[in-house]
């Protein structure tokens, strides 16, 4: 799907696509919402956990959330909650405040004649200035929609619930089956023995 340049050629965007490997329309929305999140939340990327993330899907606008938020699963701020949902939650630490960003599908809904020519398009019957004048339709509407900025994307509404505790740093003791070393908070306790969750359920 066409992207604008005024996104694509962003120094942001870019460090975006460069960790993510390649510019998409997934790794776009990510990019939008952790924009729009940290300007409502009056944040700057996190240098260790004063921002909390925690995404509804783990798909590629995770990468791009990550690159421009700083949270990230090494620092225990960055939580993944699968729901298959292309929702967001953003929160501050200091202050509590967070907040719910949902992608609204409709927004990249197609006009039916868009979409009349694009199907005509696909089936190989298009001439040129159908496929010209598709082109110039396309890019028209969503250079508009992008212009409109990243709230025209999410529907954003306060998240009541607590943040995750920060990370918490125990020690590892081996496992009595296997011998591995395991974060302490990580085994399951039979007995006098603790086991690793692999060999637990052996």
């Amino acid at each position: 799907m066409y992207i604008p340049a005024f996104i694509t050629e962003s120094k942001d965007y870019q460090s975006c696509a460069e960790f993510h490997g390649h510019t998409c329309m997934g790794l776009t929305i990510g990019y939008l919402a952790a924009t729009l999140a940290m300007e409502k939340l009056q944040v700057e990327r996190a240098a260790d956990e004063e921002l909390i993330v925690i995404v509804e899907n783990d798909a590629c606008c995770c990468d791009a959330i990550q690159v421009l938020t700083g949270c990230t699963f090494g620092k225990g701020n960055f939580f993944f909650d699968d729901k298959g949902k292309m929702a967001f939650i953003f929160g501050r630490r200091d202050t509590g405040e967070s907040i719910r960003l949902v992608f609204d599908n409709e927004v990249l809904a197609v006009p039916t004649e868009e979409q009349r020519m694009l199907d005509e398009i696909r089936d190989g019957g298009a001439s040129p200035e159908i496929i010209r004048a598709y082109e110039t339709m396309s890019e028209k509407r969503i250079d508009a929609l992008f212009a409109a900025g990243p709230s025209r994307f999410f529907s954003v509404s306060k998240h009541p619930e607590p943040l995750p505790p920060k990370a918490t740093i125990a020690p590892s003791v081996p496992c009595s089956r296997c011998g591995e070393m395991v974060m302490e908070g990580k085994l399951e306790h039979r007995g006098n023995e603790q086991f690793c969750r692999d060999c637990a359920g052996r």
